[in-house]
């Protein structure tokens, strides 16, 4: 990591480029060989293309899609964002048709960094409590 980077600084104009819907501002953060892996995946994308193809599948899903962040833990090169998705299912997700419904879904980004890119990231998040919002789940 070079000494003028700052982690908190990067991981807040990571989430602005993905509230801009900006994929190539967007995957500049990420290293070619990234690793992402998320609840709702059955298996990990990989690299700038695997970036590419899970934001297009959220934008799909969410076209107005914005994070709000809640909070963020820095320590060295390593981050967890906490945030809020909110937006409206105007699309597929997991297969699952457009209800017009809007979500508002919780869920935590856990990032590692490397000579100034992601590295890794894990991405935990209520599928649940989407489901339930746009009517496959039943109330508990």
């Amino acid at each position: 990591m070079s000494s003028q980077f700052d982690v908190t600084q990067a991981v807040r104009d990571l989430v602005a480029a993905w509230n801009d819907h900006d994929t190539d501002r967007a995957v500049s953060f990420y290293a070619h060989d990234v690793a992402m892996y998320d609840v709702g995946d059955g298996k990990p994308q990989i690299g700038h293309e695997g970036f590419i193809r899970m934001f297009a599948g959220l934008l799909r899903a969410f076209p107005d899609a914005q994070f709000v962040e809640e909070q963020l833990i820095v320590q060295g090169e390593r981050a967890a964002l906490f945030w809020t998705l909110e937006g409206t299912h105007q699309g597929r997700l997991m297969n699952i048709p457009a209800t017009g419904r809007p979500v508002r879904a919780k869920g935590v980004s856990y990032f590692e960094f490397r000579d100034d890119k992601v590295v890794r990231i894990d991405r935990i998040w209520d599928v649940a409590g989407v489901l339930r919002t746009i009517g496959l789940l039943p109330e508990l």
